[in-house]
């Protein structure tokens, strides 16, 4: 994105891997839920999300040691003009599908234009960006932009390539729950029990196997994702021993339940793995489109009740930090105080229309840390009288009388919020605010945000070191009404549009750096999300067999494309 590829064109292997990486073995990961679908790529069903990780390539690999650096894959050069206004990718000759079948132009052309008007919200955004696409040459396709977007040839090396040939006979969503998507990656689909399990192998005679972005990699014979009824279940699962690993996302837990005979004879072993990511935003988030949400007073109220302290030290024992705004722990992330230097430039346009605190500074609310949050409470009080709502009969109504009633949409299995949020509707309850937690299988969860069909649910939103388009298809206005887009809570900003544009357009680190400061105020004083604890170390237990290269972890940790990519098992 910014300056050289960190690696030179003759590079042997990625530098957090192994090359040497012996092939074999079986790895089993556990999921919590059930599934629908084996198509990860369209809007409807629910597939187990590893799939669009696993089964399909694109013509660029992003390592995940740099910012954002992409290496040919299925594409063996690419061209790009100074000004980015379109790129051009070579595909390489001996590119192959699963079932043996050439990757050729007119599928890399056919798999744009299908993910880009059938497939799911994530694919979408960047077809509209396409101003042309055509043939160059036997095994080129180029793309020309309508606008300019430094990041545009970046990202449109990383969308998925299938089969078209499949789908002759058929709609891209017409797959039946038998069958799978084609792709040409090293593992496919080889068997599946309905909401139970899903097992890929690996193909030996693989097509890239002796590609240096390739060496190392994807070292198992057979992965196989068992399902279980929640994280519970799936946490006895993996002390019986029926799953190769487990991530824990909880530091109390990790401290406290890890101690198991297995552990202590180092059959199980636990590690550890640092991250150089943003913290991204994880909580409950709340749907603008619909009122109470769509006033910011009210919000606000919310995140005053939401007694963080507290719950953290029941849930974590105060081990997790908070996460403070969407890029936090970052370079990316806000500073304190009012807006300085390119930063107040860029928000200074939008100043009558902008969130208050945006400008002069916004830090969330902070409690005392007892049950009872008395001083916050009490400016939440404050809020939702100033926004028309008072407590008539221990029932907080408005001035037509209706008493302030919603729904927090949780899935099947999400335990930890489960009991955050019951904590939480304590506090509103003090309130007279009236709350039901739906509690949901993980196909009519999916269907609910789909339709937006919910008044607060969770959220979480990872972010690389150098974020971009990504950033429109979470909350940018041209999707905040797309069902099945992942602007969630439903925010339509010209100042947010705007800083994304800037960062888009940056031609070096320190504006590029500035337009995300300026995007984090707005979304952080938006008041849209109650942000919970960070994520910033990976905890993974795993059986000791299963390892990786422990003297150099990749820039960005425990990504997708951490573990099982880079892993492997030592032979018994």
């Amino acid at each position: 994105m910014y300056g050289d590829p960190a690696l030179p064109p003759d590079f042997v292997a990625l530098p957090y891997v192994n090359p040497d990486a012996p092939k074999g073995g079986r790895l089993v990961s556990g999921n919590a839920g059930g599934f629908d679908s084996l198509n990860p790529y369209v809007i409807t069903g629910n597939p187990p999300w590893q799939l669009r990780f696993l089964i399909s390539e694109s013509l660029m690999y992003r390592s995940q040691d740099e910012p954002f650096t992409v290496y040919g894959l299925l594409a063996e050069s690419v061209e790009v003009p100074e000004d980015r206004s379109w790129v051009e990718f070579t595909l390489r000759e001996e590119a192959r599908f699963s079932d043996g079948s050439p990757v050729t132009v007119e599928d890399v052309m056919w798999s744009y234009e299908t993910l880009g008007t059938e497939g799911n919200a994530r694919y979408r955004g960047l077809w509209t960006l396409i101003e042309k696409m055509e043939q160059t040459g036997p095994r080129s396709v180029r793309f020309t932009f309508n606008k300019i977007d430094r990041e545009l040839p970046l990202v449109t090396g990383l969308r998925p390539i299938l089969k078209k040939a499949q789908f002759a006979d058929r709609s891209f969503t017409g797959l039946s729950l038998q069958e799978a998507p084609i792709g040409s990656a090293p593992y496919h689909v080889s068997a599946f029990e309905p909401a139970r399990s899903v097992t890929l192998t690996r193909d030996p005679d693989y097509w890239g196997k002796d590609l240096p972005i390739r060496a190392g990699t994807n070292n198992f014979d057979e992965i196989r994702i068992e399902f279980y009824g929640d994280n519970a279940v799936l946490f006895e699962a993996f002390k019986g021993g029926e799953i190769s690993y487990i991530r824990e996302f909880n530091a109390e837990k990790w401290n406290r339940d890890y101690d198991f005979p297995a552990v202590r004879s180092g059959d199980i072993v636990l590690s550890e793995i640092d991250s150089g990511r943003p913290s991204g935003i994880t909580g409950f988030v709340m749907n603008t489109r619909r009122p109470p949400f769509d006033d910011i007073r009210v919000r606000d109220a919310m995140l005053h009740a939401f007694n963080f302290e507290y719950v953290n030290e029941t849930l974590t024992g105060g081990r997790q930090t908070r996460i403070t705004s969407y890029f936090s722990h970052s370079d990316l992330g806000m500073r304190e105080g009012p807006a300085q230097g390119r930063v107040r430039e860029l928000l200074a346009p939008f100043a009558d229309t902008i969130p208050e605190g945006a400008l002069e500074g916004y830090a969330l609310p902070v409690s005392d840390g007892t049950p009872r949050n008395r001083r916050n409470i009490r400016k939440a009080v404050a809020l939702l009288e100033e926004a028309g709502w008072s407590v008539d009969g221990g029932v907080l109504r408005n001035a037509e009388g209706r008493p302030f009633r919603f729904s927090l949409l949780l899935r099947q299995g999400a335990n930890e919020l489960q009991t955050i949020s019951d904590l939480y509707v304590k506090a509103l309850e003090r309130l007279g605010i009236q709350v039901n937690v739906e509690v949901v299988d993980n196909a009519q969860y999916q269907l609910r945000l789909t339709d937006f069909d919910f008044d607060m649910t969770d959220i979480r939103r990872q972010f690389s070191l150098s974020p971009g388009n990504d950033q429109r298809i979470y909350w940018g206005s041209d999707v905040a009404d797309t069902p099945g887009s992942r602007n969630l809570m439903g925010v339509a900003s010209p100042a947010i549009d705007a800083t994304i544009d800037a960062m888009l357009a940056s031609r070096s680190g320190e504006d590029f750096t500035a337009a995300t400061r300026a995007l984090d105020r707005l979304l952080t004083a938006g008041r849209y999300v109650i942000p919970i604890h960070s994520y910033d170390v990976g905890r993974i237990a795993h059986v000791d067999e299963l390892t990786y290269r422990r003297d150099h972890t990749p820039l960005y940790g425990d990504s997708v494309y951490f573990l099982p990519e880079v892993w492997w098992m030592e032979p018994q």
